[in-house]
């Protein structure tokens, strides 16, 4: 009888000590790094904040002209449009375009209009643009907004939405909630220095732009993003809960499907209701074979290719500003809708102009980022999928997801919920791709104003003790 008893206790206190410790990771670990050129010093970093312009000289301007006039193109195979990849009868219009309309000058004032800095953390240089509003209306305060991009892209992709958040009222949008938007280029990208070591991930990305936000003075702040964005927002409020005060997604993805997922692949497409899919997620998703399945074979060469040998075809595109071209753009083809691929122009002018495509192509160009950009896939992907502690953990901060419909994949809530235990808003969107700031910064504001409130007044009653949330 003792021995059943001694075997219970140790049952039970295993029990215990399981709960206890899986309660107690619901955060995770934000740990230290150094990205600098060689030993990290032992003098203490300088947390000074500069001033940083986009510039470039005549040299590059005209080195670049050069390359653009050397250009050796590829014939497409007749009538294939972008099935492909880019079709090099386009190219060729791109190509003129940017050599003998695109002005490089007038756009540097454009990025420029924004006020931008660069501040050292972790041994490397971070730029960001920190944009306040110029008017706040009585009674409100401006709420900071860490907005962060990916890949493809670079800050560039929010400077139609910037306007829309910090003076809402005037666009046409709810004038409730303000915002002072801060818009960091990840570490490798853009103007943000690149990392020196191995090692730098979407959870370093994380923490360095916490510390970031710290540097600037906010104690509490939102976090938006889509593609990388997404997990380094969603990193960021698993290492600082108490600081995130919500984090809004326009992509959101698992990892690790449970039992129950997995049967909805094959069963949700008749049983919807019992997997909890909405009718939209049965038509964005079935034929899973087609929807999902094939689209990941047909889309993902570059994910597998980033995720293994980045510098190999990275140094040719550093190399060659028509294959940056070529490479960047073709996914601001297919990612904003998968049936631009039909079109013999991939349907890249239909959602931007070339002057905006070009500027974010010019911004991998005159940073020569493209091959640190790639590595980040590796320092993510290579360690394996599904086996990072960030991917078993759960963000329990107010989660808002906007699901768009031309999205790469599609997510749906009963999926998501397992990992953002806390969704107070999930939208259908009624238009829009990958790139949604870019492409629809009207829709995406409006979102994020929406969720925004939602969290405010859940907050509120919060401290009034109704417990809404």
């Amino acid at each position: 009888m003792m021995l059943f008893e001694i075997l219970l206790a140790v049952v039970l206190g295993a029990i215990i000590y399981l709960f206890l410790t899986k309660k107690k990771e619901d955060k995770l670990s934000m740990g230290d790094g150094w990205w600098g050129k060689g030993q990290k010093p032992d003098s203490e970093e300088d947390a000074a904040i500069y001033p940083f312009k986009v510039e470039t000289s005549d040299g590059e301007i005209n080195y670049l002209h050069r390359r653009l006039d050397e250009v050796r193109f590829a014939e497409p195979l007749e009538d294939s449009r972008f099935r492909y990849g880019f079709n090099s009868n386009y190219l060729r219009k791109v190509v003129a375009y940017w050599r003998n309309q695109f002005n490089w000058k007038k756009q540097v004032e454009v990025l420029n209009k924004f006020p931008q800095f660069k501040t050292k953390i972790e041994g490397i240089d971070v730029h960001f643009l920190h944009v306040k509003p110029s008017h706040v209306p009585e009674g409100q305060s401006a709420k900071p907004l860490l907005m962060v991009h990916g890949w493809p892209g670079s800050v560039y992709e929010f400077y139609k939405i910037i306007p829309l958040l910090m003076d809402p009222g005037s666009h046409g949008l709810s004038g409730e909630h303000v915002f002072e938007i801060i818009c960091p280029s990840i570490p490798g990208y853009g103007f943000s220095e690149a990392p020196h070591k191995q090692g730098f991930d979407s959870v370093c990305a994380a923490r360095v732009f916490y510390k970031l936000m710290l540097r600037l003075g906010f104690q509490e702040f939102y976090t938006q993003g889509g593609d990388w964005g997404s997990l380094i927002s969603t990193n960021l409020a698993q290492i600082a809960p108490s600081h995130v005060k919500g984090v809004h997604l326009n992509m959101a993805t698992v990892t690790t499907l449970h039992f129950k997922q997995l049967l909805s692949i094959t069963l949700g497409r008749y049983f919807p209701g019992l997997f909890g899919f909405e009718d939209v997620d049965v038509q964005r998703m079935f034929p899973f074979k087609t929807k999902v399945l094939y689209r990941i074979l047909g889309e993902g060469g570059y994910f597998h290719l980033h995720s293994t040998k980045p510098d190999t075809a990275g140094c040719g595109l550093n190399d060659s500003p028509v294959g940056l071209a070529a490479y960047i753009l073709e996914k601001f083809s297919t990612w904003t809708n998968h049936a631009f691929r039909d079109l013999e122009d991939g349907g890249l002018e239909k959602k931007f102009t070339l002057d905006d495509l070009l500027t974010n192509i010019m911004i991998y160009w005159v940073s020569g980022c493209i091959v640190s950009s790639m590595r980040f896939y590796k320092e993510n992907i290579g360690k394996g999928i599904g086996t990072q502690k960030h991917e078993k953990l759960s963000v329990q901060v107010p989660t808002g997801i906007a699901s768009f419909p031309h999205e790469v994949l599609h997510m749906p809530q009963s999926w998501l919920q397992q990992k953002y235990a806390n969704i107070v808003s999930f939208s259908y969107m009624a238009r829009g791709g990958h790139f949604a700031a870019f492409e629809e910064p009207e829709l995406l504001a409006a979102d994020i104003l929406q969720f925004v409130g939602k969290v405010e007044k859940g907050n509120f009653a919060k401290k009034l003790g109704c417990g809404l949330l």
